[in-house]
């Protein structure tokens, strides 16, 4: 069963991407640009130079899954980043995704689990 849940951490790379990289050319800008680990399981999100594409990519133990998304009018809004990777939460996600604007100025409180590191 494949899907995406808010117990994944998203990271946005913050500059548009040639769409017509797939698995292979968005993993080396996940190593090399984001310096993140491509097989972590994290979702890697890329925009489009039109910023009318997105495409999601994510491990699985099985192997790697691609998302791809085109907007049929208008565009997805890239946030302003200090550096190559933008950290969003499952609901920013979906805000982008519906074409909302991803820039929280307040979020309320709300109950998280700390995790321990065994």
């Amino acid at each position: 069963m494949f899907g995406l849940s808010q117990h994944q951490r998203f990271f946005l790379f913050s500059q548009t991407v040639d769409m017509r990289k797939s698995f292979d050319g968005l993993s080396g800008v996940v190593k090399q640009q984001m310096d993140r680990d491509v097989c972590s399981g994290d979702v890697y999100i890329f925009l489009g130079k039109r910023l009318d594409r997105m495409k999601l990519l994510v491990w699985e133990p099985s192997g790697f899954i691609l998302y791809y998304k085109r907007l049929e009018a208008g565009t997805f809004r890239l946030p302003k980043a200090q550096n190559h990777s933008i950290s969003l939460t499952y609901c920013e996600l979906s805000l982008l995704l519906e074409g909302l604007e991803v820039e929280v100025k307040y979020q309320r409180k709300r109950y998280s689990k700390i995790l321990k590191k065994v």
